[in-house]
């Protein structure tokens, strides 16, 4: 297996996967740091970092998912690999687990990325505007915390993801799939029913309500880690793609 994901780790270094890690949550932290540039108000540095994992978990995320496993996906289906990867003398579910491992290890890295990155560029607004220095306590320790919690829920986003990504030659279904689901999610945010749409679980791990928290959690991770692993059953049982 190790061998296996040493060479999907090779893959990715030689695609734009690299890029999208980094832009992804650059993004976040350059809205930040104009945003200390313009405020008129000291801020603190709750509403600093609970903004940026609130960007990220509502639209950043769901859709660097949906950029991140077409890329993984079209490394095998571009160049029409698959037939010579699956002739291999290996378990067949050994290939697409390392993808599985490997998407959610890149989201967990952008994930950690836009907390660092937002506290860098808030950091770094300050120096050019020291009035505007954070007030309160910086609970690095909490925003950690909420990371996790959103990496979990969002197990079922990327399985559903991954495995449109994998299952079809075509990128379409999948950029349909993560764009039509992000979609519904911002349109969605208020309703009580949003919180079973997996596109959503993350940003409910910011939710007030102990509901809507356990329910997200509990359907994305639970759910999630069950669908990933049906995916790697499936796909690899697959004689064609």
């Amino acid at each position: 297996m190790l061998a296996v994901l040493s060479v999907e780790i090779r893959k990715l270094n030689r695609s734009l996967a690299a890029v999208l890690a980094i832009a992804a949550p650059s993004l976040i932290a350059v809205f930040a740091f104009f945003n200390v540039l313009r405020m008129d108000e000291v801020q603190p540095w709750e509403m600093w970092l609970q903004s940026a994992l609130a960007i990220w978990a509502f639209f950043m995320l769901p859709m660097s998912v949906t950029a991140l496993t077409a890329l993984v996906a079209h490394m095998e289906h571009g160049p029409k690999t698959w037939d010579h990867l699956r002739a291999l003398p290996l378990p067949r579910w050994k290939l697409y687990a390392a993808k599985a491992i490997c998407v959610l290890g890149l989201v967990a890295v952008m994930s950690a990325a836009a907390l660092g990155l937002t506290w860098l560029a808030v950091r770094a607004g300050v120096m050019i505007r020291p009035d505007m220095e954070p007030a309160g306590p910086l609970d690095l320790a909490g925003h950690v915390k909420t990371l996790a919690l959103m990496f979990c829920a969002g197990l079922l986003l990327v399985a559903i993801q991954l495995w449109t990504a994998l299952r079809y030659a075509s990128f379409v279904p999948g950029l349909v799939v993560g764009i039509g689901g992000t979609f519904f999610a911002v349109v969605a945010t208020s309703a009580k029913q949003g919180v079973f749409l997996p596109w959503q679980m993350p940003v409910n791990m910011l939710s007030s309500e102990a509901w809507r928290l356990a329910t997200a959690l509990g359907l994305g991770g639970g759910v999630g880690l069950l669908a990933l692993i049906a995916m790697v059953l499936h796909l690899s049982r697959r004689e064609v793609l």
